[in-house]
């Protein structure tokens, strides 16, 4: 999220009159009984009225979250839901599947307007509709804490996209993160996002998978990437987006310099799609991930984009899994990767490929120049099961025999290979340490093996501190046998004095508890 300080919003100099109670079901105050006419000031507020404000300021201190929630269900006559009131204080709140429907979000929307605890929320598959989102929006309009929101699944068709379009295109909210997947938005509603998102500058992740866009909806999306100089993560998976689409996407990518991770997977785009996917990784300098899975690329799509791989130096995750490549096309993408030395690729993923030992050999070179690389494929030909086994043996057997040996701990071996000693690493630059090092041997499917245990939540850093349990001891024998000496050597003392008592007909003293 970005620094910018908060907008302020525009005040009303009139005093008004505040009622007791409301009995509309078209007004949702959620208050205390006051006397019947009370003058009160209003808090400054934006110049748009909502339902959704607290006009009492005394009551606003007062009335304990769950009261507000209590009352907002009464009101809008829905059952309260116990989750939500039990952890009403706690940051993350998942009300996914709830059943919720427009009324119940807005009892939720309600209580959320002065919740100051809830950072990140979830309200996916509750059948909301444009009424449910219209109470969230005027909610964050008033909310300032609530970062993360996901509204997935919730059939918000072109009546949604309009609302949250508008909301989107003010720039009030501390918002950052938005989820949008499988709400039915079609190529109308791509507009609606376009004209948002290409003056909202703080959204940084978007996510618009499983909807129905296609190439208008691409031109569209392409215009809005040319435009925005906010937006990081982009996620479009599962929609229909073809060639006219793709090709228009990717002029719009061309300008951008601000995505750094783009979700493209289960569209469309074909050769032509990846042709000019080749000549975006010529120019952009800001993409770091790029998942293609599932767009008809062939080797002659891979051979586009190999053309754009040899000049790119942002680009370090590159999944094509799911497209008809055969190894003719594998080798042209690493050797695309080998011919740029400024290239800082680190993974692609190429899994549904069966390779050959050629192959791997040429792989080989491409990693001595770029040791960082790991390359994801099937399996190799003719590569007998025996020594399969032999190229992953458990590398965490391999570096607990070498700590043993040299009577250190394995958080000092990892931390060794950190330039600085630290307890975190990023990916790309463990695989190269781990490749350089000379005391553990250890090959690339071991590494990966190895990440995959200290990068379990794939957040691209390796954390040294899971091997903390290994770490107090120099060596789980060393320290089983301490143990064990330990308890032998209490054993006989205890003995002794149990026989020097009873040869002297001393009674045993007692033993008092001590505290430090």
């Amino acid at each position: 999220m970005d620094n910018d300080e908060p907008l302020e919003f525009e005040t009303k100099d009139e005093n008004e009159l505040v009622p007791a109670s409301q009995d509309s079901d078209d007004t949702l105050y959620c208050e205390a009984e006051v006397p019947l006419t009370v003058e009160k000031e209003k808090p400054a507020r934006e110049s748009s009225e909502t339902d959704l404000e607290i006009e009492d300021s005394e009551k606003y201190f007062t009335t304990g979250q769950k009261e507000l929630y209590l009352e907002a269900c009464k009101l809008v006559g829905v059952v309260p839901v116990s989750y939500f009131i039990r952890n009403m204080e706690e940051s993350y709140m998942n009300l996914n599947h709830h059943g919720l429907g427009p009324k119940g979000t807005k009892a939720i929307a309600i209580a959320l307007v002065s919740n100051t605890t809830i950072i990140s929320l979830e309200l996916g598959d509750n059948c909301m509709m444009e009424e449910g989102v219209t109470s969230l929006m005027q909610m964050l309009h008033e909310n300032y804490y609530i970062q993360e929101l996901n509204i997935s699944e919730n059939d918000l068709g072109l009546e949604g996209a309009g609302i949250l379009s508008g909301f989107l295109q003010r720039n009030i909210s501390s918002l950052w993160n938005i989820q949008l997947s499988g709400n039915n938005f079609k190529e109308e509603s791509a507009v609606l996002f376009c004209q948002a998102m290409s003056s909202n500058y703080r959204i940084k992740k978007l996510d618009l998978s499983h909807n129905q866009f296609s190439d208008k909806g691409g031109e569209q999306l392409g215009q809005m990437l040319a435009l925005n100089v906010g937006l990081q993560v982009l996620d479009l998976s599962w929609n229909h987006i073809r060639t006219r689409g793709a090709v228009a996407l990717c002029n719009g990518l061309r300008a951008n310099v601000t995505l750094k991770t783009l979700d493209l997977s289960m569209n469309g785009f074909g050769n032509d799609g990846a042709q000019a996917i080749g000549e975006v990784l010529k120019l952009n300098n800001s993409l770091a991930y790029l998942d293609l899975n599932s767009n008809d690329i062939t080797n002659d799509g891979a051979a586009k984009i190999s053309r754009g791989l040899e000049s790119n130096e942002s680009l370090k995750v590159l999944k094509l899994f799911l497209n008809p490549l055969t190894m003719e096309g594998a080798v042209l993408l690493i050797t695309s990767i080998k011919r740029n030395p400024k290239s800082k690729m680190e993974e692609l993923d190429i899994s549904n490929v069966l390779v050959s030992e050629q192959f791997v050999k040429i792989l080989d070179g491409v990693c001595a120049l770029h040791p960082q690389l790991d390359v994801i494929y099937k399996s190799v030909q003719g590569l007998s099961s025996k020594k399969n086994i032999l190229l992953c043996t458990n590398p965490m057997k391999l570096i607990q025999s070498y700590v043993e040996q040299q009577k250190i701990t394995a958080l000092d071996f990892f931390k060794s290979l950190s330039p600085r000693g630290m307890m975190k690493m990023p990916v790309g630059e463990f695989r190269k340490a781990m490749l350089q090092q000379s005391k553990v041997p250890v090959n690339r499917y071991q590494i990966r093996e190895l990440i995959k245990k200290l990068d379990e939540k794939k957040t691209g850093m390796v954390d040294f501190s899971k091997w903390l349990p290994f770490s107090w001891f120099p060596s789980p024998a060393h320290s089983l046998l301490s143990f064990s000496s330990s308890v032998h050597s209490f054993s006989l003392v205890s003995l002794n004095r149990v026989l020097a008592a009873g040869a002297t007909g001393q009674k045993q003293p007692q033993r008092t508890a001590h505290t430090r």
